[in-house]
């Protein structure tokens, strides 16, 4: 899977927020107040998969759940999610990591990723954590390669991209052991399985 864009500009993959952002959840014990993402539609095949945004909704719930309670935040938590294309997102991961080639997800933290950043930690006082892009093609060529439903893909994708707005990495064997882990965890949670899990015939599931 993609790596973080890093300080990104989380501006540049859509335009000022709207008053479309949807809460998605509300404050418990030990959970953040809420989590308000706002999911833009950015390309006419993602009609193809009408209940995408519902998925990335429950998938961005049930990774906050998870992820946020292992800090002490307690406050709002903002992002965005822009569903896209390839063209588009190879733009994106031409400019801002230098490979001219699309991919699947790229996620825009918001505040740089340093030691004490992940889990938010150390977010700061704005509750904007950044945006995701996650493009079409990408997601439905991969998830015919792996066998699954395109759905369970996209969740994966939208939860490995929040994390890494959190400030989760896999630039070595323990940090991306950490990460896979809790994403194992979180998909778990929605009744998706193992997204690493070795594929019949052969192979695992790429990062």
């Amino acid at each position: 899977m993609s790596k973080s864009a890093r300080q990104g500009p989380t501006r540049a993959a859509k335009p000022a927020r709207k008053s479309s952002s949807r809460t998605l959840g509300r404050a418990e014990p030990g959970r953040p107040a809420a989590v308000e993402a706002e999911i833009l539609v950015r390309s006419a095949r993602w009609r193809r998969q009408p209940r995408a945004t519902g998925t990335v909704k429950s998938a961005i719930l049930a990774a906050a759940k998870l992820a946020l309670t292992r800090t002490a935040s307690t406050g709002p938590v903002e992002l965005a999610i822009v569903l896209s294309h390839d063209s588009a997102i190879q733009a994106l991961n031409r400019d801002w990591r230098g490979k001219d080639a699309p991919t699947n997800v790229l996620s825009f933290p918001s505040a740089p990723a340093g030691p004490g950043r992940r889990g938010g930690k150390s977010r700061g006082p704005s509750p904007y954590i950044g945006d995701i892009v996650i493009a079409y093609e990408t997601t439905a060529r991969e998830a015919a390669a792996e066998g699954k439903p395109f759905s369970h893909h996209l969740a994966h994708l939208a939860v490995h991209g929040f994390l890494h707005l959190l400030g989760y990495d896999h630039e070595n064997d323990r940090d991306a052991e950490a990460m896979e882990r809790l994403e194992r965890k979180i998909l778990r949670c929605m009744a998706i399985p193992d997204p690493y899990a070795p594929r019949e015939g052969g192979g695992r599931a790429g990062r």
